[in-house]
């Protein structure tokens, strides 16, 4: 009977060495972006597009993707999309598969620092295109912190931006009175003025 105990116990710990050497899966590493659908001009609605976010909710799991936020501009049918997912194929899968409306441009970003909305004014989305190479997100955070200090002046409330650091790419978004009252804000601040302003509707 002692033998077998000790057979029993040599056999436990035998597996449960065995156990934690097993390599577990390491979990995905997912990734920021923002993704660019160019739509027809006045041929697309907030309306529509909440509903095609919802199929995209519920196909993005298959893919590892999650869905953050979107942005529409209806009068110029412009869709921007913020998600995380280990790669833009994936973002790309999940459009397809989930209406078929797929991005034209995905976006590898780093965001800023979130400020919280004041709800006033309306929203909108600008978009810096300065070049590959010529922007780094250090240059832009040192940039954020200039259009802070500056945007009381024109009523606006800046709430966040995301950089594209390969293309070159910088996106702001901020409530303000209007598209004019945004590029101000950037002209005096830094003088880098946008070269696309949307006025947009966000969804979650």
């Amino acid at each position: 009977m002692k033998k077998t105990c000790i057979v029993f116990l040599s056999l436990a710990l035998v597996l449960a060495a065995c156990s934690t050497n097993v390599q577990q899966p390491k979990p995905v590493e997912r990734q920021l972006y923002i993704d660019v659908h160019n739509l027809e001009p006045g041929k697309v609605t907030a309306a529509d597009v909440a509903g095609a976010h919802q199929k995209d909710l519920a196909t993005q799991g298959k893919f590892g993707v999650s869905f953050l936020t979107y942005w529409v501009d209806e009068m110029k049918g412009k869709v921007y999309c913020l998600s995380e997912s280990p790669d833009d194929s994936s973002i790309y899968k999940t459009h397809q598969q989930a209406h078929g409306l797929v991005p034209d441009l995905i976006e590898l970003v780093t965001s800023g620092t979130a400020a919280a909305s004041q709800s006033r004014g309306a929203l909108f989305l600008d978009v810096h295109h300065l070049g590959a190479g010529n922007v780094t997100a250090k240059a832009v955070a040192d940039a954020h912190v200039k259009d802070l200090a500056v945007q009381g002046k024109y009523d606006v409330n800046l709430i966040n931006y995301w950089v594209d650091e390969k293309a070159g790419v910088v996106m702001c978004l901020a409530e303000a009175p209007d598209s004019a009252a945004m590029v101000n804000t950037h002209k005096e601040a830094h003088g880098l003025i946008p070269d696309e302003v949307h006025l947009v509707k966000q969804g979650n």
